[in-house]
């Protein structure tokens, strides 16, 4: 059989293989924050993207193998072997993590390799571009038939996709359940017994419950102060918590509503975004009716929440992603806009 009848020629299989690292890397990006079922589409995508890669990339490294040899190497091909091997590792441990593999690297894992290896594809990808740029204007040969190559490739790649569930569950491959976002299941209704994470460098000295005080202020009627003693524990909440470090975690979360903190402050008309400050400096905003219905927590499953998962004040905030529930909170701030420098402060806080 001729191979070569079913895959695109070389400028279009150069082209697919931009493609499908520009949508890895946007719906990459965009899992961060798909929290909700009807956002799994994005999950779906990128991983059919990553089956895409993983048919193009060996028909790219077979055309291009004679200009790799020892004899032949530059200092511009070794970034491209570079590129490749990145490539091939990050899909090595995107498909091992799908089949319920596992390593440990200290405080990070096999998710954060992936994750790592990924985020180092589009630079190597922009620097080999400026030497190996084609317009796409020169993918004239093929046509038509590169075109139904193509949607062949995508739709094998959505049925493959389909097929590692089935796959996992006749293998028995252990840890390989997954939620909707990629994440696995760990220490869920086990109080404070499931994984601490911290974004970025955010890891500040235990808290001081004599002196910590919970502030509510900006665009309301009246400013407002808490001490832990008084904050309300009547609420609860149960929530999944799924974090972008590959792992989710289901509890009964207890504590206050902050709609109830903001009836007790009262807000202006102008009111639509309710921000919460971690001590470290880290924030996070909601859109106040989405806010109103989160949780302020100081327990977890009946425990006391534990100073790394945010004690005293935690927010619980469902359908969002880890990340955005802010811990070690101090104060609450309530704006007509969102502070658009809170996107600056997550990267730094802590720091």
């Amino acid at each position: 059989m001729n191979v070569r009848r079913f895959t695109p020629s070389p400028r279009a299989v150069d082209w697919g293989l931009f493609a499908a690292v520009g949508t890895l890397l946007g719906t990459g990006v965009a899992t961060m924050f798909t929290g909700t079922p009807d956002t799994a589409w994005v999950i779906d995508l990128h991983a059919i993207a990553g089956v895409v890669l993983v048919c193009l990339l060996p028909v790219k490294l077979w055309r291009v193998r004679r200009r790799v040899g020892p004899d032949s190497l530059t200092g511009r091909r070794i970034l491209s072997v570079v590129l490749a091997v990145d490539a091939a590792g990050a899909l090595v441990t995107g498909v091992w993590w799908i089949f319920g593999g596992s390593l440990d690297l200290g405080p990070w894992g096999l998710f954060h390799l992936h994750v790592a290896l990924g985020l180092l594809i589009p630079p190597l990808l922009l620097w080999h571009l400026r030497y190996r740029y084609h317009s796409p204007r020169t993918v004239t040969r093929g046509g038509r038939r590169d075109a139904l190559r193509y949607a062949g490739l995508v739709a094998a790649g959505a049925l493959l996709w389909r097929l590692q569930g089935p796959a996992n569950d006749l293998l028995d491959t252990a840890g390989a359940d997954r939620r909707y976002t990629g994440s696995r299941e760990e220490g869920t209704g086990e109080g404070n017994r499931f994984p601490v994470t911290s974004w970025v460098a955010d890891d500040p000295a235990p808290v001081d419950a004599g002196e910590w005080t919970l502030t509510v202020g900006g665009r309301v009627e009246r400013d407002r102060s808490y001490a832990l003693a008084d904050i309300p524990t009547d609420a609860s909440e149960d929530a999944v918590l799924d974090c972008t470090s590959g792992w989710y975690s289901g509890h009964e979360w207890q504590g206050v509503r902050v709609g109830e903190l903001l009836d007790a402050t009262g807000t202006d008309d102008a009111a639509a975004w309710v921000q919460f400050r971690s001590m470290t400096g880290y924030r996070w905003s909601l859109p106040i009716e989405e806010a109103r219905d989160a949780v302020l927590a100081t327990h977890v499953d009946d425990e006391r929440l534990s100073h790394g998962h945010g004690f005293p004040l935690r927010l619980v905030a469902p359908g969002r992603r880890g990340f955005q529930w802010v811990k070690w909170i101090e104060e609450i701030r309530v704006d007509k806009r969102r502070e658009l420098g809170e996107w600056i402060a997550i990267f730094v806080s802590g720091l």
